[in-house]
């Protein structure tokens, strides 16, 4: 009788399985998804996405979720509030049909460069972490965040990998004579990842430091925040010392150049004016080929056109973030394919193996 009772348990517990959906209403941010599943061998799942005509979102899962892990791609195009809706309603729809986990893939996070007050303004990046987990997600697999304590604003883990080993086979590959390259960080800030790059590849590393740089570092932690101190007659309160104001020097470039192929990294290029800029001075400095290496290419703006009109010779970005229409316009844009480390890592989550393999001589600055 007891074996009966066992049997007949075991033949109505439901086999967990999992499914892959894509968050996205618009066909170009599809592509990567579909890559994923291909590699994985297993069919998107049925749902629609899609906008009502007064803008609202609107997710419709057209299949049984209850006790599967879920995992949702979501690639952020140029309309990033949409992008992130999409997300949220379909990870709410997921929860409220009983999936047992839902995983996020956004292999470009949104808001990630607004993680750091600024004067009066807030930490958005906090913001929507607590929006993914209030809408259901459990764990996130992104790649190659704009700062990593950013894993510390979730409540679940978040697995944050990494797109150099693609992009330092690629310079291995397809960059001839990489061996006479030299690799340059456009700012002090980005001198950790070049150094990285540089000892991964035995080359050589220059930094470009001066008054062409982006201005984020000095806006990006607050000290600005306090209203300035009025001078009142009569005031007999403390007085701090007089503190002189920031000046940066002329644009310089750390380190030898010339009869060298330069190599810029960095994670993320939107407005190249300052890798232009930066361009610009390295051809002066004597090197004979330019080459921007970055993980997300967002390209926003007129960016192709100002790349195409520099003394850049070609940009290379993965696909986490969709840009075949730039690609169009500007053939010096180059797409690594990134969606093998992405579907792996949902196989090892799936299969409960270490993701260990994934990071296997990716250094800490990476």
């Amino acid at each position: 009788m007891m074996c009966l009772c066992s049997n007949f348990t075991t033949m109505n517990v439901p086999k967990s399985g999992y499914r892959v959906f894509s968050a996205n209403s618009s066909a170009a941010c599809t592509e990567l998804a579909k890559k994923i599943t291909e590699r994985l061998g297993v069919e998107l799942g049925k749902s629609v996405v899609f906008q009502e005509p007064n803008r609202e979102t609107r997710v419709d899962v057209k299949e049984s979720v209850r006790g599967q892990t879920i995992f949702i791609i979501q690639t952020i195009p140029r309309d990033v509030n949409t992008a992130i809706m999409e997300l949220l309603v379909m990870a709410y729809a997921l929860k409220t049909s009983c999936a047992k986990n839902i995983i996020g893939v956004i292999p470009y996070f949104p808001y990630s460069k607004q993680c750091k007050m600024r004067k009066r303004g807030s930490i958005v990046c906090k913001l929507l972490a607590s929006m993914l987990a209030k809408a259901g997600l459990t764990h996130i697999i992104t790649m190659d965040l704009h700062q990593k304590e950013i894993q510390g604003f979730f409540s679940f883990p978040v697995d944050n990998l990494r797109a150099s080993p693609f992009l330092i086979q690629y310079i291995q590959e397809e960059i001839p004579d990489y061996r006479n390259a030299i690799i340059v960080a456009k700012s002090p800030a980005a001198a950790k990842r070049a150094q990285s790059y540089a000892e991964r590849l035995r080359l050589g590393l220059a930094v470009i430091h001066g008054e062409a740089q982006c201005s984020e570092s000095d806006m990006a932690d607050g000290r600005h925040s306090p209203p300035c101190v009025r001078n009142t007659t009569g005031h007999t309160g403390l007085e701090l010392p007089l503190m002189m104001a920031k000046e940066k020097p002329p644009i310089t470039v750390v380190g030898d150049v010339g009869g060298r192929i330069a190599i810029i990294v960095d994670d993320i290029i939107d407005d190249v004016g300052d890798f232009v800029a930066a361009a610009e001075i390295l051809k002066e400095r004597g090197a004979y080929k330019i080459y921007i290496m970055a993980t997300h290419g967002l390209l926003s703006a007129d960016a192709p056109r100002l790349i195409e009109e520099s003394a850049i010779d070609e940009v290379v970005v993965t696909n986490t973030v969709p840009h075949e229409v730039q690609k169009l316009q500007c053939p010096k844009i180059k797409t690594v394919d990134v969606s093998m480390i992405l579907a792996e890592a949902i196989r090892r989550i799936h299969n409960g193996e270490s993701m260990a393999y994934l990071f296997r001589n990716i250094a800490v600055d990476d």
